[in-house]
């Protein structure tokens, strides 16, 4: 198992050049996730949830205040910061074990372990048997678990995840849902997931963060007291996220939302 490590998150604020003027993207993000946690991160185009992923992963380091790992500041990427995207940005001419295997090339591990490694976590996303395929040979949701599983063999303490299931169909994002819920309860990881997706966001966190935008800050975090395996259909569940949904009720596009509750798993955000 995975050691889970502690985020702590100060004072953050993030501003970008644009025609030479200072654009603030994120101002005064305070957040504390507990080892283990996960936390869902909600809010419309342009309130800077993934911006505020890529700080944490370490892609930028030009910002204000503070981002903490287990009480230390961040410097640069890391292995014990795995990040999963919409897209799963797989190698096309690399099999399925060589593209979970990227993760573990600058790894100080005899190739015995790493094939260990490898094949644990590809039996670990429900990949048995597709060790050679290629990329093109998969479908969509089984590339997404490849991407997961890339991100995971590293063992890191924190796993951030940007969309990972928005360009699926409603059925196969559902089930990899409820996978990457088992598999993180297993590997005992902290994540930190951004999605558009109200419903999503309820079903896998522990806590929603639901921000605003121009500039992004957070409104307010949502505690989702509920067992797992959670049940949709649970009227403390349908609460929950038709509580998180009233903070959207008065913003741009919010049309588009009323024309998809008729359709339960399909709540999402489409801004």
């Amino acid at each position: 198992m995975s050691h889970a490590a502690a985020l702590e998150i100060r004072h953050l604020q993030k501003r970008y050049l644009v025609e030479n003027r200072p654009i603030t993207v994120l101002e005064n993000i305070d957040l504390s996730i507990r080892p283990g946690e996960f936390i869902s991160v909600v809010g419309s185009s342009g309130c800077g949830k993934s911006t505020l992923l890529r700080l944490i992963v370490g892609l930028e380091d030009d910002y204000q205040g503070d981002i903490l790992v287990d009480g230390s500041a961040i410097s640069g990427t890391s292995l014990e910061r795995g990040i999963v995207f919409q897209e799963h940005r797989l190698f096309p001419w690399l099999t399925v074990a060589e593209n979970i295997g990227i993760s573990l090339l600058n790894a100080e591990l005899p190739a015995i372990e790493k094939r260990q490694l490898i094949e644990t976590h590809i039996d670990m996303v429900g990949l048995k048997g597709f060790e050679n395929a290629y990329p093109s040979q998969l479908s969509g949701g089984m590339s997404q678990r490849v991407a997961i599983a890339r991100a995971l063999v590293s063992r890191p303490e924190i796993l951030l995840l940007d969309e990972p299931f928005g360009a699926l169909d409603a059925l196969t994002r559902s089930h990899l849902q409820r996978e990457l819920q088992n598999i993180l309860l297993q590997e005992g990881i902290t994540a930190i997931m951004v999605t558009h997706d109200v419903e999503e966001a309820v079903f896998l966190g522990d806590r929603v963060v639901v921000m605003e935008p121009r500039p992004g800050r957070i409104r307010r975090v949502v505690e989702v007291p509920l067992p797992r395996p959670r049940d949709r259909a649970n009227p403390l569940f349908t609460a929950i996220r038709d509580d998180v949904m009233e903070d959207f009720s008065e913003a741009p596009g919010i049309a588009a939302v009323a024309a998809v509750q008729s359709s339960p798993s399909t709540w999402s955000l489409t801004w």
